[in-house]
Order: structure tokens, then C-alpha cells, then sequence
């Protein structure tokens, strides 16, 4: 049975062939496969057909088909990009919009009463389903999700006393909700997989039923809770935290998404996740810049981490003043240690002390979520720290000493005892 020959389309490849040089060449100037450029010259020259060596110009279907090709790519590639922002957000968790913006309350202070200023809980390092075992780190601390559920709601209920008992008739038009990351252990070391308590999608789940509850007691607490958003690096799915996309692999950015989507019909709450690592916003006339912290890197046995932790903020206020984006004050997670200056703040974690830390000689930090307000006029005023352990918990440690050649362990120093 004869074959039927595309005369045109053998003439065509010929034609690229001719101009390109080899049929690789014109197979990736045009997207043709290189094997069916190949068979077609094969069949051109046994026909005796000859190259057009008297255009210049492609064909206007192979110049065409070479545009769709590169705009599918393009196409694709846009696909790649914005799946995980607008997809996820608008079309799997169905929020009406992927942009907020910060409420008025929070600018705007009211001239009718005279007001303390807004309170900043800033919650982060929560490490959730991670264990920590007292014996590992000299019983200074135990950590797993039962300790975790009670320190979280201890942390919004000590909130409350303080911001309500603590000071003569306090007036608060809301309460800032920050959340900086670091919110689950994920698995992004072995040691972790290894040692976690559950898997990572129910420790999201579980996490996210806890910090519905924060959120809706805050709002019964304060009446209105704005919640800017930035995601840590220990709930990323990636080998490496990326510079690209970062938000799109973390299971924080994940959590807080479908926080947003639990709260979108209550008007008295707002969220603010923005797509990159860095979330600005203003109470009264006080610029914040919320960052996780893990862009900075280096200290030493001396000074620690205030060292690099100085040195990121003196970066980005160079990169913000250059962009018309400076900021008054920068807070961050990240460290488990807290710092409370001017410029910076720097939170400690809900997890406590754990036996990284332990073994490297880190100082003891009691877990802990920073407490702020800033003021109308003057800015950032009163600070309480909120210890989120229970008010009757004593720290005990185990020392061994010798009595009459016989090793014996005892609850407290040897020296202590006759």
C-alpha cells in the first residue's frame, strides 16, 4: 500500500534545515521534534526536492506555531508562579481576596475616649508537635502538645488579666495578634521526623483549632484582633527555604490561609499575610516590620545573637530607605530569646528550653510570648512579657555528690545538705 507524502511539509524541513544548519538547530528555533524534521529531509532529498535558498523569512505557519509555543511556555510558567497565591487562596480555600488591608481602628485613634494605646501579642516559635524530654535537658523544661494546648491558652488568658487588671480603666480599641512563624516543627531535619510527636497534617489541623480559640477569645476580649502573618522556616516542605515561592511551601502560610477563611464573615477580625517574607503595617503612626528572623545568621559565644540580629536590621532599614519602606521598629521570632529595645523586639518561644539549646550551651530562656502597647502619641509604651508556664512550676535539677564513699542523687545541690 503507497504512502502518502506531505510534499509541503517535506519541502518545509528542508527549507529549516538549509537555514538552521542541522536539524537540532531548527528543531529548537521552531519546536518541531528533531526526529520528524530528520525523517522528513531524508524524504525531501529521495524525492529530489531542493532547498528555497531565495527567502529569507520563515514559512508563516512554522513562525506562527513558534510563537504559540513560546507563549504556552510563557503561559506555563505564569501558571507555575501564581498557582500557589491565587489558586490555593481564591479557588481551594475560597477567600474572596488575597490582599488585606490594615483596619481603621488600628491607624486611627478614637478622639472620643481617651485610649492606653493598642496592645501587640505577638505570638511565635511555637514549635507545635515537637517534645522536648526533661531528662534531656536537665528538667528545665518539657514540651509536647498536651503542654502546648495549656501554655497557648494560658498565653490568652494572662493576656487578658494583664491588659485588663493591670492598668486603672483601660481603654483598647483592639489587640494586634502577630503571628511570626515557626508556628509547627515540620520535618525539615531527621532528628525531627524522627522525634515529633505526630505527622505534619495533624499537627496543622490541631494547631489550627488552638489558634481559632486564641483568636476568638481575643475577639470577645478586645471586641476587634488584626492578625498580620509571616511564615517561619521550620514549617517549609523544601529541602532548602527558597527565595522564591517561600510562603507557597510553608505549612504556616497554609494555616494561617484557612485561619482567614474560619474568620472571613467576622467582621471583627482581619488577617494580613502578605506574599513575602516580610509584613508591614502601622498602629497609629508606628511602623512595624514583622519578619521571622531566620534571614539572619552568624553571633558568637559572647554577644550572641544580638550581633547579627543588629546587623539584619541595619540592612533592611538601607534596603527599606532606598524603596521609600523605612520602619520604626522590627519584631522577629526565630531566636528564642527576649529582646526588647527601641529598634528591635525579638521574641522567645512557646516551646521554652529545649536540648539544641541545652547542647549548645545556650542561656536559659522560660517560655515566653512578648506583650506590648503602643500609644497614640507616644509610641511604644508598656511592656509585659507573658510567662506562659504555670505560676507553681519550680525548676528541679538533679546533682550527684558522694556521702561516705557512696554515690547518692539528690533534688537539690549537695552543698545543701548537712
Amino acid at each position: 500500500m503507497a504512502i502518502k507524502v506531505d510534499v509541503k511539509a517535506c519541502q518545509e524541513a528542508l527549507d529549516l534545515v538549509t537555514r538552521y544548519g542541522t536539524s537540532h538547530s531548527a528543531a529548537k528555533a521552531t519546536g518541531i521534534p528533531q526526529g520528524t524534521l530528520h525523517r522528513r529531509v531524508e524524504i525531501a532529498v529521495k524525492m529530489g526536492l531542493k532547498p528555497n535558498t531565495k527567502s529569507d523569512t520563515l514559512p508563516v505557519e512554522v513562525e506562527l506555531r513558534a510563537k504559540v509555543r513560546d507563549l504556552q511556555a510563557q503561559i506555563a510558567s505564569f501558571h507555575r508562579e501564581t498557582l500557589d497565591d491565587r489558586y490555593v487562596r481564591e479557588r481551594i480555600i475560597k477567600l474572596s481576596s488575597s490582599t488585606t488591608e490594615i483596619p481603621g481602628w488600628v491607624i486611627k485613634p478614637d478622639k472620643k475616649a481617651y485610649e492606653h494605646g493598642v496592645p501587640t501579642l505577638f505570638a511565635s516559635d511555637w514549635h507545635w508537635g515537637e517534645i522536648v524530654h526533661p531528662g534531656q535537658v536537665n528538667g528545665v523544661n518539657e514540651y509536647n502538645l498536651a503542654i502546648a494546648q495549656d501554655r497557648a491558652k494560658r498565653m490568652v488568658e494572662r493576656t487578658i488579666n494583664l491588659l485588663h487588671k493591670t492598668l486603672v480603666n483601660p481603654v483598647y480599641p483592639g489587640i494586634v495578634f502577630a503571628l511570626g512563624g515557626d508556628m509547627v516543627s515540620g520535618d525539615i531535619h531527621e532528628e525531627l521526623q524522627a522525634t515529633n510527636e505526630v505527622e505534619i497534617m495533624p499537627t496543622v489541623l490541631d494547631l489550627w483549632g488552638v489558634l481559632a480559640w486564641c483568636i476568638e477569645r481575643l475577639a470577645e476580649a478586645f471586641g476587634k484582633v488584626f492578625v498580620p502573618c509571616v511564615s517561619g522556616n521550620h514549617g517549609r516542605n523544601t529541602h532548602k527555604i527558597r527565595a522564591k515561592g517561600r510562603n507557597f511551601t510553608s505549612f504556616d502560610w497554609l494555616l494561617y490561609n484557612f485561619l482567614a477563611k474560619r474568620f472571613e464573615s467576622d467582621k471583627r477580625i482581619t488577617f494580613f499575610t502578605p506574599d513575602g517574607p516580610d509584613a508591614y503595617y502601622r498602629v497609629y503612626n508606628h511602623r512595624y516590620l514583622l519578619t521571622h528572623g531566620d534571614q539572619f545568621r552568624g553571633g558568637d559565644g559572647m554577644i550572641g545573637a544580638l550581633g547579627p540580629i543588629i546587623r539584619g536590621d541595619h540592612k533592611k532599614r538601607s534596603r527599606n530607605g532606598q524603596i521609600d519602606m523605612e520602619y520604626d521598629t522590627m519584631i522577629l521570632g526565630h531566636w528564642h530569646q527576649d529582646i526588647f529595645l527601641k529598634r528591635l523586639i525579638v521574641n522567645s518561644s512557646l516551646k521554652g528550653y529545649d536540648e539544641y539549646a541545652y547542647s549548645n550551651n545556650f542561656g536559659f530562656e522560660p517560655p515566653s510570648q512578648q506583650l506590648w502597647l503602643t500609644h497614640p502619641e507616644k509610641g511604644i509604651t508598656i511592656h509585659m512579657p507573658v510567662l506562659v508556664d504555670p505560676e507553681e512550676r519550680e525548676i528541679e535539677t538533679e546533682w550527684v555528690s558522694w556521702a561516705g564513699g557512696h554515690q547518692t542523687e539528690y533534688g537539690v545541690p549537695s552543698r545543701a545538705r548537712s
